[in-house]
């Protein structure tokens, strides 16, 4: 089977939204099994205290919420499609790593995400987590605008 275990990293926006829907046309036609992640940026300043020790704060735990909420609704439309999916909170410093690191603990063989499609200063100064991801990850990057 073709790509037998798609990662589907949303962020809550429209254009994870419209990768996500992608992924579920792939996911129905493939058979394949799909997990969405969802990354915490975690702030050196703010996080130190909660990487060195475990010990969190309110700032981070209302992030959490925030995060598995809109995990917990992304697993709604795909079971709105008829398809299981597993999801997972992912804490890091650097978002792209810990898209590409989770890709390969769970051994999926297509990324599945969204690009806001910026370009020029706003793209130098904004960065761009999918180029990132489409650099540096060796499994196929499928990219939705």
């Amino acid at each position: 089977m073709l790509y037998q275990h798609i990662l589907v990293p949303i962020d809550g926006s429209e254009t994870s939204m419209v990768a996500m829907k992608e992924a579920i046309k792939l996911g129905k036609v493939l058979n394949s099994k799909i997990t969405v992640v969802q990354v915490m940026a975690l702030d050196p300043f703010i996080a130190d205290v909660y990487v060195k020790t475990g010990q969190t704060n309110e700032l981070i735990e209302r992030t959490r919420t925030y995060l598995l909420d809109i995990l917990e609704k992304a697993k709604q439309e795909f079971a709105n499609e008829g398809i299981t999916v597993e999801t997972k909170l992912l804490e890091g410093f650097v978002v792209h790593e810990e898209i590409i690191q989770a890709a390969q603990d769970l051994n999926a063989d297509l990324i599945v995400m969204g690009s806001h499609g910026r370009t020029g200063v706003r793209k130098l100064v904004l960065g761009s987590v999918a180029q990132k991801v489409l650099g540096e990850s060796h499994i196929p990057v499928l990219i939705v605008r």
